[in-house]
């Protein structure tokens, strides 16, 4: 495989982190109240030039859930997922460190001292934690809810029997969409709809003084919730989305048998080569 396509997931990840993440530092450690708008569009710009910097590349996946999703339901190679998810999470975790370099006095200074880090403090900053009157059913569907209708965004605005946006745009479209997503359901668990988003500075708190305290939050929390529900999620999203709207023969769901998606391939190549040659099709 070429190693511009990881690098571009990696590249591109990072910078959605540097954005998104350090949106939210700026915010939360500032002495002004907290600004929710400024923290959504930290995170949609950052996704944006993210899918910019590396969309041309490998494709601008820039989030594990919609790598696995891709595979599953529109034949991306599964060859290249691992190392799509592991240039991912590499990003994510780079681009934590460079978040915390950069404000790392500030932390400091909030905290109390350099050898004080709290999650409730600040390692809520880097990684997302559910709101406390939250149950376990209500943060897995917080986190698969968004997940699903951007999944279900993204199949839409790249479908070209549909209302497809031109190929320089679509990080302009999943900027409008995160947009959305944050705020009409970032509340309940901060909306990480990314398992390379949560997970990479999760573990590079860890690293730095946060503690076991990451992962072990409500029962490993981490996993299953920021992890595996927007993974699940993005998966019902394209089945969602496949089964009512696309007619594609790229697509597991409208088109379950390789013959026929053989055969479909085929006979569109021979329509157009008549097309092309002026031929009557009639």
């Amino acid at each position: 495989m070429c190693i511009r396509e990881p690098a571009a997931e990696f590249l591109g990840t990072m910078t959605l982190v540097l954005f998104g993440v350090g949106g939210i530092c700026q915010v939360g450690l500032s002495s002004s109240a907290s600004d929710f708008l400024s923290i959504n569009f930290g995170i949609a710009i950052g996704v944006a030039v993210g899918v910019w910097i590396a969309g041309g590349i490998s494709g601008g996946h820039i989030n594990p859930a919609v790598t696995v999703a891709l595979a599953t339901l529109r034949r991306f190679p599964w060859k290249k997922v691992p190392i799509y998810c592991v240039a991912q999470l590499a990003g994510a975790f780079c681009g934590a460190g460079i978040v915390y370099a950069n404000y790392r006095d500030a932390i400091n200074a909030f905290e109390g001292g350099p050898a004080i880090r709290t999650v409730a403090k600040t390692g809520s900053l880097f990684a997302t934690y559910a709101a406390d009157y939250m149950s376990n059913v209500g943060c897995f569907f917080s986190e698969f809810l968004p997940s699903a209708l951007l999944m279900i965004g993204i199949l839409a605005f790249i479908d070209k029997r549909n209302n497809a946006v031109p190929p320089g745009l679509l990080p302009l479209a999943l900027f409008l969409i995160f947009i959305g997503i944050g705020l009409a359901m970032g509340l309940n668990t901060g909306y990480a709809v990314n398992p390379a988003r949560d997970l990479g500075p999760r573990l590079f708190t860890a690293m730095v003084g946060y503690g076991k305290e990451v992962f072990t939050f409500r029962n490993q929390y981490w996993l299953w919730c920021p992890v595996i529900a927007p993974m699940v999620g993005c998966i019902a999203g394209g089945v969602v989305y496949d089964a009512l709207i696309y007619t594609g023969s790229d697509s597991v769901i409208n088109t379950p048998d390789a013959t026929v998606r053989e055969q479909h391939t085929h006979t569109c190549a021979a329509m157009r080569d008549k097309l092309a040659t002026g031929v009557d099709m009639v």
